[in-house]
């Protein structure tokens, strides 16, 4: 349990976690005087009144309107209350502040990419600066995900065919748990990533760094690096083991067996064909669940990639 969090409930890092957890405690604390107060009531009522001796007949009162009204009328405005409040923050959720930084979330099966006004984008790991309001575009190019921090008490479904949004202002510093909290398939529970949030002058740099990732690197080194990035980690091995796509370790130059019956050479083009449209060849064995990287590899990337995989087989 981190020191700012709660039993229950990890630490409060944005600026609308405050008013959700306030919402949460009063409907927690609520709930738990009522079940102690019902039970005990309950409790006293059957020793008070259990059965012993000879039978007698019971009251003839049938009711009693003052205690009718008081368990009508509290619930009631308790009802209110919660739902007045629960608008409240559901509102400070879904309204954005004006001059908000826009971007743009994709889910697919299964890893978040993130793409920024300045151009770049980036797989698994959202990096923000402090104190900034956020706004988050969100769509999904296969079935529905859900974009849920913890931390920052934001969850908004994502959905095909359709634009979803919500924002957020991270309050401090540090690194933060992104989940998929709708079920998407066998690799649900991979799609796990990250949120960094910096200062402003770090978020500078990260910009600047990030422009030209490759800067320093050789193709296999930076190919090595867009393998954990761009998340074909979740899928493919590099040690020979099975996955849910086939290991990257000596498949260079291999003729694999199609599920068509075919078989192809793993050479260039395949590669590059299987990275772009992965629906093209399906290698026996496996199922069509790789999602298409055309649009978030440019063709240094794709070479990148390519020399790494070849450095597996050599």
């Amino acid at each position: 349990m981190d020191s700012t969090g709660a039993v229950w409930l990890p630490e409060a890092a944005s600026t609308v976690a405050g008013e959700v957890d306030a919402l949460f405690y009063f409907i927690f604390y609520a709930s738990l005087f009522f079940f102690v107060l019902v039970t005990s009531a309950m409790v006293y009522f059957a020793i008070r009144y259990r059965k012993r001796g000879k039978r007698v007949l019971t009251s003839s009162i049938s009711h009693n309107t003052a205690l009718e009204v008081t368990w009508t009328v509290i619930p009631t405005i308790l009802v209110f209350v919660i739902f007045i409040w629960g608008f409240k923050d559901f509102l400070n959720l879904h309204v954005v502040p004006r001059g908000a930084t826009e971007i743009k979330v994709t889910g697919q099966k299964w890893f978040w990419s993130f793409d920024y006004p300045e151009g770049l984008s980036v797989v698994n790991e959202l990096t923000v600066p402090v104190n900034k309001p956020i706004k988050l575009l969100m769509a999904s190019k296969d079935v529905i995900h859900s974009f849920y921090v913890p931390s920052f008490r934001v969850k908004m479904d994502v959905v095909p065919n359709r634009y979803s949004i919500i924002w957020f202002e991270a309050t401090q510093t540090g690194e933060y748990n992104l989940f998929c909290t709708e079920f998407c398939g066998k690799g649900h529970s991979e799609m796990i990533g990250k949120v960094n949030v910096v200062t402003e002058e770090e978020y500078e740099d990260w910009l600047l760094e990030n422009a030209d990732p490759s800067e320093g690197l050789t193709m296999e080194e930076f190919g090595a690096k867009l393998y954990k990035s761009k998340a074909c980690v979740t899928c493919h091995t590099i040690d020979g083991t099975a996955s849910q796509g086939p290991s990257f370790l000596g498949i260079y130059g291999k003729n694999e067996q199609l599920t068509d019956g075919s078989s192809v050479l793993v050479d260039e083009n395949y590669l590059r064909e299987s990275f772009l449209n992965p629906a093209a060849k399906i290698v026996k064995g496996y199922q069509p669940v790789m999602p298409p990287y055309q649009g978030l590899l440019n063709d240094k990337e794709v070479d990148a990639l390519i020399a790494y995989i070849k450095s597996l087989s050599q």
